[in-house]
């Protein structure tokens, strides 16, 4: 083959590479997909008792959740967004379900339900894994960092009294560029910071956004969907006057 012809196949050859690229990075946010998800018939228990005050929807169209991406769920619970998440991504997604070892610990019973959320056919894109230390990492560049409830959770004893700002630095790690970290959690009073972590298991959202952005994330925005103008902010979450009703905020944060 002369030069001309290797200059053609190596010209052909990033022209296929770009266009792989191109066709990864074209994946759009999908409506119809969100709305299957959510209309799952295995989800019917949580349509009927916790989609109007967790406001799955709403919460993930505004993450932009869409078919195709690599998802880790952190500390999932019962698996309420894990579910949903991997109807969304579908076949050619992954959610990965996660805790650090220092919380599984506590939760022995939810990881056992996400095992065999694992072990079922019908959601074979999730991954179950028990991670030994606060130190998040994942097998894969990923596409979105969900954590619901639970940033507030890192500065407390049972966890190690670790370092907010660790986490939201190794989300950034794990991250490819222009990928979303998205917080959900229980709003303490302004000012607070992280003083109600352990004992209101609230937190001030602008503490959150200093330490998030600090690790080199862009803030995109938030959306007041959780919020409720009736919680005093000052009283710990499983008080029975605010449960389940806390005022929550949802902020949404991009890798550059």
């Amino acid at each position: 083959m002369g030069k001309a012809g290797m200059i053609a196949l190596a010209a052909a050859a990033i022209a296929a590479a770009a266009c792989g690229k191109a066709q990864i990075d074209d994946r759009k946010f999908s409506q119809a997909a969100l709305d299957a998800a959510l209309a799952d018939p295995a989800r019917k228990m949580d349509r009927d008792a916790a989609d109007a005050r967790r406001k799955p929807g709403e919460l993930i169209a505004f993450a932009q959740v869409k078919p195709g991406d690599k998802v880790l769920d952190l500390i999932p619970g019962n698996g309420f967004w894990t579910r949903i998440f991997s109807k969304v991504v579908g076949p050619t997604g992954k959610v990965y379900a996660v805790w650090p070892q220092s919380y599984a610990k506590l939760a022995t019973g939810n990881v056992a339900t996400l095992r065999q959320l694992s072990a079922d056919k019908y959601y074979g894109n999730i991954v179950t894994e028990v991670q030994p230390t606060t130190t998040l990492t994942a097998p894969e560049p990923l596409d979105v960092v969900w954590t619901s409830q639970n940033f507030h959770d890192y500065p407390d004893e049972f966890m190690g009294k670790g370092d907010p700002g660790r986490l939201a630095a190794d989300a950034f790690n794990i991250l490819k560029p222009g990928g979303t970290l998205m917080i959900i959690d229980h709003m303490a009073k302004p000012g607070r910071g992280l003083s109600d972590t352990d004992t209101l298991h609230r937190v001030d959202p602008a503490t959150v956004l200093q330490i998030v952005e600090r690790a080199g994330f862009h803030f995109a925005g938030e959306t007041k969907v959780l919020d409720n103008p009736a919680d005093p902010l000052d009283i710990p979450v499983f008080d029975k006057a605010i449960r389940g009703h806390t005022s929550q905020f949802a902020y949404k944060f991009v890798k550059p």
